[in-house]
């Protein structure tokens, strides 16, 4: 019989380990090992070029981390069963199996209105009829169905494993030093209460850095101006190819890949688009639009160009917004510069708003030694709680060097 209580060398945590057979042959099956072949943080490497680190790496540092912290529950009397345990793994191995090409880049232009989190759940049930049943649990954690609520938040809340190992791991990664947190002392602070998810009053100082260095990794690296120009290129590459695809001309691309171009898709996956969104990574892109580079539409192969070659526009990152006036000045320049009528492609400005912590949305709840229960930001032993409440907005502009 097949050995299947693996480990793993993992950059970032160390060894991981596969703690039973079922999430071993979840691991071997051809949805997940597809995300090796996606992006973590879309086009960030052109700015940041060690990042090159796939969601299959951030999945399978959630397990681990997973594991650290039902054991720490476990530690605290927290109930927790054999079967719970194997149903929150799993949840968190594959909250993000539904990301296509790129991860948040194409979110919304390879499946019209459709988020990544609604794919999963798909690739999740279909899964769950391959393996006769055995990812129901993990599924009603995924989706928030299962009583014991604190389960479910430690898949997704502002607080939650996922972020814990991304904000690490893309720190790693980038080289962006403030983004780098400890997630071993977070979770060793973690606790339940009520049923929900709380955090052990010693650990608000952890929380609140955990939560400014979101703030940093969005700045320096999410939402970096050159990064976010390129995606957004990305993103009108695609719109593009695909008005060309609607009126009839034939462009390069993948099997599954042209499926999508062809707008076949839009919200829920039919079984077929199921099919081929399992078959399609990062690679059917980037084959395409290096071919592009050399097609006859000006728009499509500049677009490209700017990609493959990182030949990017000029980008500004700006408190307040430039005017209707001074954006048609820019659009006219770029007119004249390209010889073209429509120049939506070339000119953009995008409003761009942070919040640090959403204290109405899914609240981050502190334990004190005497039993009460606080929201952090309410806590005396808050430092920072005005600063997390503060929205930041920018403006980000780009346009081609002319």
């Amino acid at each position: 019989m097949k050995n299947k209580f693996k480990i793993i060398n993992d950059p970032v945590h160390g060894i991981i380990s596969i703690p039973n057979a079922l999430v071993y042959d979840i691991i071997q099956h051809q949805f997940f090992q597809r995300l090796r072949k996606i992006s973590q943080t879309g086009l960030t490497e052109l700015v940041y070029p060690g990042a090159k680190h796939s969601r299959f790496n951030h999945a399978l540092g959630c397990l681990h981390l997973m594991q650290n912290a039902l054991t720490i529950l476990k530690a605290k009397n927290v109930s927790i069963t054999e079967e719970e345990e194997t149903g929150a793994y799993i949840a968190i191995l594959l909250h993000d199996l539904g990301h296509g090409p790129f991860s948040h880049s194409l979110e919304y232009s390879i499946i019209e209105n459709s988020h990544h989190e609604e794919v999963s759940l798909q690739m999740m049930e279909k899964m769950n009829e391959e393996f006769d049943g055995q990812l129901t649990l993990a599924i009603q954690i995924f989706t928030g169905k299962y009583h014991k609520k604190f389960l479910s938040q430690l898949v997704s809340s502002q607080l939650d494993i996922d972020r814990l190992d991304y904000l690490k791991r893309d720190s790693f990664f980038t080289g962006v030093v403030e983004g780098n947190i400890n997630p071993e002392r977070i979770i060793s602070m973690m606790n339940v209460c009520e049923n929900e998810l709380v955090i052990d009053s010693k650990g608000i100082s952890s929380v609140e850095k955990f939560l400014m260095a979101r703030i940093f990794m969005y700045n320096n690296v999410y939402l970096h101006k050159t990064s976010f120009s390129a995606e957004n290129y990305l993103i009108q590459v695609l719109r593009r190819a695909k008005e060309l695809v609607t009126n009839g001309k034939y462009l390069f691309a993948t099997s599954a890949f042209k499926y999508f171009l062809e707008g076949n898709e839009k919200g829920k996956l039919s079984e077929l688009g199921l099919k081929l969104f399992a078959s399609l990574d990062d690679s059917d892109v980037m084959s395409a639009i290096k071919e592009w580079q050399n097609d006859e539409d000006l728009i499509l192969s500049y677009l490209s160009k700017a990609i493959v070659e990182r030949k990017l526009p000029k980008s500004v990152l700006n408190m307040i917004p430039l005017s209707e006036n001074e954006l048609c000045k820019e659009e006219e320049k770029v007119r004249k510069a390209l010889g073209l009528d429509d120049v939506s492609y070339f000119v953009q400005q995008t409003e761009i708003k942070i919040t640090p912590y959403q204290p109405n949305k899914f609240p981050i709840k502190v334990l004190f030694k005497n039993g009460s229960i606080q929201e952090i930001t309410t806590s005396e032993q808050s430092l920072l709680h005005d600063v997390l409440k503060q929205s930041i907005t920018k403006y980000h502009y780009h346009s081609i060097k002319v």
